[in-house]
């Protein structure tokens, strides 16, 4: 364990209130780190429990979808990793539906918001991101150590990226709740956190199960909406498939009906969806 990192007994007082009842496996805490990311992976292989937490107060390096890095500043976001190796499901879709679920469950639970998933692993509130998630399995060989899920929400407008360094337009979980709410909010992110993994912890042996496929999909953003799915991240021009978003399979990809009337499902992977623009709009 790295000089700046906790053990159970010395974490905030807070953060160990709002986790005690929770049967995590081992919990990790950091003031301010690289990527709560590496440091799950790096700790999995190390023998890392099932359920073991990392959480920071401050990225410098915090990781996302194809290697996209950005800074988290402190206490302004809540951001954290979670080791499952107990997996009923090694399916990344499905376990990035796990993780968005279990936000938008405490999201509703905690603060009364409507949030929705943007497939695959965005949430968003009154749609605009507020939060990303990101599921890496690790291998050693052909036998599978575990899978790191990270979450990163945005609390605190100083969270919200640069529209120019955005790929979506971005919120904070601050800008959604009552001003008396929003002062509260940095003492009361650890209770989110127990919030989100309780849900996490609820839905995961659930994951080939018809309810949990209906949960997520009850959420999706632009359901029965015009989408448009790119092959590249920031090339407009990579555009392979659009059509009327219609829910989810059983393993969690995406199904669209398409202008010809046939479905097509749209498997996990390095894409982006976009809503159709409305005519005359943006």
């Amino acid at each position: 364990m790295k000089d700046n990192a906790m053990n159970l007994a010395n974490l905030p007082e807070a953060l160990n209130l709002a986790l005690q009842d929770l049967p995590l496996g081992e919990v990790r805490y950091f003031e301010r780190v690289g990527s709560t990311m590496d440091e799950a992976a790096a700790w999995l292989e190390e023998g890392a429990p099932d359920l073991a937490l990392v959480i920071a107060e401050e990225q410098t390096a915090g990781r996302g979808r194809l290697g996209r890095r950005w800074h988290s500043a402190p206490k302004a976001s809540l951001t954290f990793s979670v080791i499952l190796r107990q997996l009923a499901s090694t399916q990344p879709t499905l376990l990035t539906g796990l993780g968005a679920l279990a936000v938008c469950e405490g999201l509703e639970g905690l603060y009364s918001l409507q949030p929705q998933i943007k497939w695959p692993n965005d949430v968003l509130i009154e749609g605009k991101k507020v939060c990303g998630i990101l599921a890496e399995a690790h291998w050693q060989g052909d036998r599978l150590l575990g899978v790191v899920m990270g979450i990163g929400i945005n609390l605190a407008p100083s969270a919200i990226p640069p529209m120019n360094a955005a790929l979506f337009p971005a919120t904070c979980l601050q800008d959604h709740l009552p001003s008396s709410a929003g002062v509260q909010l940095e003492g009361s992110r650890f209770q989110f956190l127990a919030a989100i993994l309780e849900r996490l912890l609820a839905w995961r042996p659930h994951l080939q199960e018809r309810a949990f496929i209906q949960s997520w999909e009850a959420r999706l953003a632009y359901l029965n909406q015009g989408v448009q799915i790119f092959k590249a991240f920031e090339d407009e021009g990579s555009m392979f498939c659009e059509g009327t978003l219609k829910g989810l399979n059983s393993e969690g990809n995406l199904i669209l009906r398409l202008s010809s009337g046939e479905t097509q499902a749209i498997s996990f992977g390095e894409l982006r969806l976009r809503p159709i623009p409305l005519e005359g709009g943006r």
